[in-house]
């Protein structure tokens, strides 16, 4: 067997790692873990100076799922994703002559859920307080950052709104009235003044580290970060993708009644490992039921049939994943039965030798799927999605738009984390705080009676879908990516290509990606491309023939193209810990010694 390309080589050392989705966000959190700090301390790090320096893929209005686990930690859950307001009704929506939730503007926000994630994590596993946390952050957002050729493209895609419609957008991102340069130094300083006069506030209410972290939620949920959010939503009507102008409906009290919850996680085994998801208000759900319904016994990895039978299970997982995920708190999933040996062994069934165009969600418990009544389709000019970069038009519509960050410690302490939202795209920039708010209730249905229907406190179905995985209750393994929809089906890839055909973490990284764009989006407009199968061209060509005689529509994309993929180790038996990081793109690294 000839040995496998890589484009870096996997890291391995035994004081720790981190991998992320911009080498600045990695070596701050490596830093940390220089400085003494655990790899909780890290990964908040690393978090804040990624709503920084990735702003068109996550921002402090954004939402963040995190898994952390320990040798002496079972892996938890903090949830990040912010719920609806209580104004977010179906007949309010409705009545504004809408079909679907918009996918920018104000009239898609919920609740920022990403600084009460992130610092309820910093009290209860991290050790430093959160302005030592947060400090790297502040310096990038005052002192400046390099601008990267995404968010300047990003910025150029979205700059006639800006210009017309939202111009608080058009005083922070534009340079001088232009565009601005790739390469270039760029600062936020009313981020910066927001940070710094939450630290004051919240030093000023306690000199203890975990009441500090208290009263820093306190201020931002209920003190002048949620007073400045609430004046903005009221005094605003926002230009959205509807081509209307909308006021928004989030309120103070909105953001007064939240706070960030710890959940267990939901899990399968494979490959003799546990591997952990968030619950199924998250897409979490579907990479387990992915592993299921595929088995162990696979065929050569990214053979004719390999492809085959890997797309067409996943059509199945994430036709349930529109028939029956939802907010818990509001929607009775049987997830019992959906990760069960025997459903996945009678969905399997479903499985045949051509490529399959039905979204076929299955009857768990003899319960009848109900999916939208429309089946979207996609609009002219719209084209599948691609790397993991954000697929944004001009009028600010974007998909597939997040980062990620995973990090792991001298005493196994591991953390994976993917958070998103809040992008300088999706709405227009509160000019008293230096960010904007989220549109992640676009992902909510404007019809009764479906799991992801909208409706007042309920959190969005969202795609982002951080990883863990045990062994024996040890966690082993951190990884994730951005991608919107395509999370699960890229991070399925990996760990395929790890567990099964033996890669190393960059090797699995680095090995060519696809992905199907079969089922409907869950982004603003909702599009389908139904048997849509998009491959990097180092796919064999004779394997691309042969999928498209078995009736896969085959896009080839470029040789690096798909997936922004990260990830870190621990072998228990050694102590070693092992990183790598996504070469697509160019700014993914990981750092670690």
């Amino acid at each position: 067997m000839s040995t496998p390309f890589t484009t870096r080589p996997e890291l391995l050392g035994d004081v720790g790692m981190v991998a992320s989705t911009h080498w600045l966000a990695s070596a701050a959190g490596m830093s940390v873990l220089e400085r003494g700090g655990n790899a909780v301390d890290a990964a908040v790090t690393a978090g804040f100076v990624l709503q920084v320096v990735e702003p068109h893929l996550n921002g402090p209005g954004g939402d963040v799922p995190i898994l952390v686990g320990s040798p002496d930690l079972p892996v938890q859950v903090f949830c990040g994703q912010g719920p609806t307001p209580a104004g977010a009704t179906i007949e309010h929506y409705r009545g504004l002559g809408l079909d679907l939730v918009p996918g920018t503007g104000l009239l898609a926000a919920v609740v920022p859920g990403a600084f009460g994630a992130w610092t309820l994590l910093l009290e209860q596993h991290g050790t430093w307080r959160l302005r030592d946390v947060l400090e790297p952050a502040i310096a990038c957002a005052a002192g400046g950052f390099p601008m990267l050729p995404a968010i300047a493209g990003t910025i150029g895609r979205v700059e006639q709104l800006f210009r017309e419609e939202w111009p608080t957008s058009a005083s922070t991102w534009l340079d001088g009235g232009q565009v601005p340069a790739p390469g270039s130094r760029w600062r936020n300083p009313a981020l910066a003044a927001t940070w710094t006069r939450l630290l004051s506030e919240s030093e000023a209410a306690s000199p203890d580290r975990e009441a500090q972290l208290v009263a820093a939620r306190d201020v931002f949920y209920r003190g002048f970060v949620a007073q400045a959010i609430h004046d903005w939503c009221r005094a605003q009507e926002v230009m959205d993708t509807s081509g209307r102008r909308h006021r928004g409906v989030l309120t103070a009290d909105d953001l007064a009644c939240w706070q960030p919850t710890v959940e267990e996680p939901v899990s399968v085994e494979h490959a003799g490992l546990t591997i952990c998801k968030t619950g199924p208000w998250g897409q979490g759900p579907v990479l387990l039921q992915w592993l299921q319904l595929l088995g162990e016994d696979l065929p050569p990895h990214l053979s004719a049939d390999w492809v085959h039978v890997v797309v067409e299970t996943g059509k199945l997982a994430l036709a349930d994943r529109e028939a029956w995920y939802g907010d818990p708190s509001f929607v009775d999933v049987p997830v019992a039965t959906l990760l069960s040996a025997e459903y996945a062994a009678a969905r399997r069934q479903l499985v045949g030798t051509e490529a399959s165009y039905d979204l076929r969600p299955g009857s768990p418990d003899g319960r009848t799927p109900r999916l939208p009544t429309a089946a979207p389709l996609p609009p002219p000019g719209l084209t599948a999605s691609g790397s993991g970069e954000p697929t944004v038009q001009r009028d600010g519509a974007t998909r597939g738009d997040t980062c990620h960050v995973d990090v792991v410690d001298r005493d196994g302490l591991m953390v994976s984390a993917t958070p998103s939202g809040g992008w300088l795209q999706s709405s227009p920039t509160v000019p008293q705080l230096g960010f904007c708010l989220g549109s992640r209730a676009q992902m909510l249905w404007l019809e009764p009676g479906l799991p992801a229907s909208l409706a007042p406190g309920k959190r969005p179905r969202t795609t982002l879908t951080p990883s863990m995985a045990t062994r024996d209750g040890v966690p082993v393994l951190a990884f994730g990516t951005p991608g919107g929809d395509q999370q699960d089906q890229w991070q399925l890839a990996f760990l395929l290509a790890h567990l099964h055909a033996g890669l190393d973490l960059q090797a699995a990284i680095d090995a060519p990606m696809l992905h199907s764009d079969h089922v409907p989006s869950s982004f603003w407009p909702r599009a389908a491309f139904p048997g849509k199968v998009v491959a990097e061209g180092r796919l064999d060509p004779a394997v691309v023939a042969e999928l498209r005689r078995r009736g896969h529509d085959v896009q080839v994309t470029g040789d690096w193209e798909l997936g922004r993929l990260s990830a870190v180790g621990r072998d228990p038996a050694t102590g070693f810990l092992k990183a790598a990081a996504n070469p697509r793109g160019m700014q993914g690294y990981a750092v670690g010694r």
